[in-house]
Parts: structure tokens; sequence; C-alpha cells
């Protein structure tokens, strides 16, 4: 069964964090993982979110997501993602 990775974003380096970005997407292949998009927030419909931005991911399943996590590969782009933008990274088991 699929799963997801939701990021919720809150750039603060665009320097570091477009640096980050150009990085990560080449870390998902090796776990079956695919960026499905990345997006700024227009509006909030209902309730408070604070991040300006938001990506998701899916992978085959929550194990492929916890394999990629803690892959050395991605391990190694951490700092620099916290760097540039504070993360609150997500992952959720796909249902209907």
């Amino acid at each position: 069964m699929p799963a997801y990775i939701i990021g919720h974003i809150s750039i603060k380096n665009p320097e570091k964090w477009n640096a980050y970005r150009s990085q990560v997407g080449a870390t998902f292949a090796a776990w079956g993982g695919e960026l499905v998009f990345r997006g700024n927030t227009v509006e909030v419909l209902n309730g408070v979110h604070p991040q300006t931005d938001t990506v998701v991911a899916r992978f085959p399943d929550k194990e492929a997501i916890h394999a990629w996590h803690q892959s050395a590969q991605y391990q190694a782009l951490i700092p620099l993602r916290d760097a540039g933008a504070d993360v609150v990274l997500i992952s959720l088991d796909a249902t209907a």
C-alpha cells in the first residue's frame, strides 16, 4: 500500500533551502519514492497553517519511507535542510 510524506515548510534561508531542494529528490529513487508535488500556500481556508510551503512524496510503503529517512544519503542533507527551513515532516498510510 502506498505511503506518503508531507512536509510543511517555513523557509528561513532561501539560498540554503534551494540547495537542499535541488538535491533531496535524488535521494528518493533508491527507495521507490517520487515527488508528487511542491507548492506554496495560497490561502488557508480553515484553521491555522503558518508554513508557507508544502511538499508531498509517495513511496511504495511505510518501510520504504523509514529506509529513505534513515539512509546516509538523506541524513547527510538534514543539516542543509535545517539551515534553510523549519520543516515538519510526517508520514501517512494511504487509505482511500
